[in-house]
């Protein structure tokens, strides 16, 4: 449990990315801006903030649906409190617009099926994911959860995901901790993920 912990802590948002964007000749375009750690969901203990990344975080991988998408112009930040919780955005922006569709239908994909392929990776583990519904901001943001236990051992975790997209650019958020979905500030969360669609331009 504790291996499929990290690799959720790890690869849960990861491997955003589309071909580069080509700059104008006379200026590049301006990078989306990220959420600061102030703006993710209140915790009893602040939050910090990494510097922006260019590129995935380290597995390169989204949750569930690993390497499927190339890392080039992706950039993301990582968050984190004293006290287990944890989270990232990953944005990238897409060479056109219907590569930024495509790429948001591929990871709502993936979160909604995350918890049976985690069932079925993983013997003995019991994985739920549900989705929260669709936010009104910019050209939409979805968000969903993943609840997982291990019963033979008494570990628990949950963690809430939303995609989000703005023309060309598609951010991913995600948040985690122990526990179960009961404990999870879902209605704070919303407010993150509109708050981070935006600040992307």
């Amino acid at each position: 449990m504790n291996k499929l912990r990290t690799a959720l802590a790890t690869a849960a948002a990861a491997a955003l990315g589309l071909a580069a964007l080509a700059a104008a000749p006379a200026q590049a375009a301006a990078q989306p801006a990220f959420l600061a750690a102030s703006q993710m969901p209140p915790s009893s203990t602040p939050w910090t903030a990494t510097q922006v990344f260019t590129g995935v975080p380290e597995n390169g991988g989204v949750l569930c649906a690993p390497y499927k998408i190339p890392a080039q112009n992706t950039r993301y930040r990582e968050f984190s409190t004293e006290l287990d919780t944890n989270g990232v955005q990953v944005t990238t922006v897409a060479r056109t617009e219907a590569d930024a569709v495509k790429l948001v239908d591929t990871l709502r994909a993936a979160l909604a099926g995350c918890g049976p392929l985690l069932e079925r990776q993983n013997p003995g583990l019991q994985a739920v994911s549900a989705s929260h519904g669709k936010l009104a901001v910019e050209e939409g943001a979805w968000v969903y959860s993943l609840d997982t236990a291990d019963p033979q051992i008494g570990i628990s975790d949950v963690h809430l995901f939303s995609v989000g997209r703005d023309g060309r650019t598609v951010t991913l958020v995600r948040w985690g901790q122990m526990g179960d979905l009961g404990d999870a500030p879902l209605t704070a969360f919303r407010t993150t993920t509109k708050t981070a669609v935006n600040k992307l331009h």
